[in-house]
């Protein structure tokens, strides 16, 4: 009897120091993994690896929308190019957040499950002048705006025929206190879209005309080294079919120029991880 307990003891000390050994003999042997073990001789498939390391931070840019009521819009009367340039902006994953101290109360389908950012800087009838004379307060009530896109400056002076040279310096001023607010901000400025053609009358379309000749020049006067002024050819394809009415843009209208933006906006926006 003492005999077999003695054996029995023995047996279970050494199936007990050969499973301690054998457990010390597995685990990971892949040097790479984060997880290994120089003792394990027998790779058990417990290694694990490190993902690369993603960048900790993305450039989420601010962009507001200034204008008239091209930028407003007013649906289902007309609308604004805004809509159409967040979906197209939200399809490709782009980092950014629309501003503004004014936000549309019309009603937007869902895209992709998301509601649309509403923020922007438009007010229906606005000339120059009024801009420029609210800017300021505007600037002061949000964050610093990275990017502006800057619709149709000038239109409602054009209508108005206001003088050229005061509409111009206008629009000179209004980019100054957008660069001191933000020396590093980018102004993508449009060289506008006409009115319908029926109402494009001779003094009208000089009056355009000039205003898209102004705008080179106030691009490559007002660029410094960290702020750039590019303007986009609004114009060129541009047809009485995108209007609702004498000016405004209907659907077409407004994904036609919210197409034109977004080309700009491709190499200046980051890209959102997955």
């Amino acid at each position: 009897m003492k005999t077999t307990n003695y054996t029995i003891l023995i047996s279970l000390v050494f199936f007990t120091i050969s499973g301690v050994i054998t457990s010390c003999k597995k685990g990971c042997t892949d040097a790479m993994a984060s997880n290994y073990s120089q003792k394990a001789k027998k790779d058990d498939g417990t290694c694990l690896f490190m993902a690369e390391p993603l960048p900790t931070e993305l450039k989420y840019s601010r962009i507001m929308p200034l204008g008239a009521s091209r930028v407003e819009g007013d649906r289902p009367n007309f609308e604004s190019f805004r809509y159409e340039l967040w979906k197209d902006l939200e399809q490709k994953n782009r980092v950014f957040d629309f501003i503004g101290t004014e936000s549309d109360p019309a009603a937007y389908p869902l895209f992709n499950g998301l509601n649309f950012d509403t923020d922007h800087e438009g007010n229906s009838g606005w000339t120059t002048v009024e801009i420029l004379n609210g800017i300021a307060t505007s600037l002061s009530q949000i964050n610093s705006p990275d990017i502006v896109l800057f619709s149709s400056p000038g239109g409602n002076d054009a209508l108005k025929n206001y003088p050229l040279d005061q509409t111009i310096s206008n629009i000179n001023s209004i980019i100054d206190l957008l660069q001191v607010n933000n020396p590093n901000v980018k102004i993508l400025i449009e060289q506008m879209a006409p009115a319908r053609s029926d109402i494009m009358t001779a003094t009208l379309t000089d009056y355009i005309n000039s205003l898209h000749s102004e705008v080179l020049i106030i691009a490559t006067n007002k660029s410094t080294t960290t702020s750039q002024i590019i303007p986009l050819d609004m114009y060129t394809g541009f047809k009485d079919d995108f209007l609702a009415d004498d000016v405004h843009y209907n659907e077409a209208g407004a994904d036609f120029i919210a197409s034109r933006y977004y080309a700009a906006l491709d190499s200046i926006l980051e890209y959102k991880l997955d």
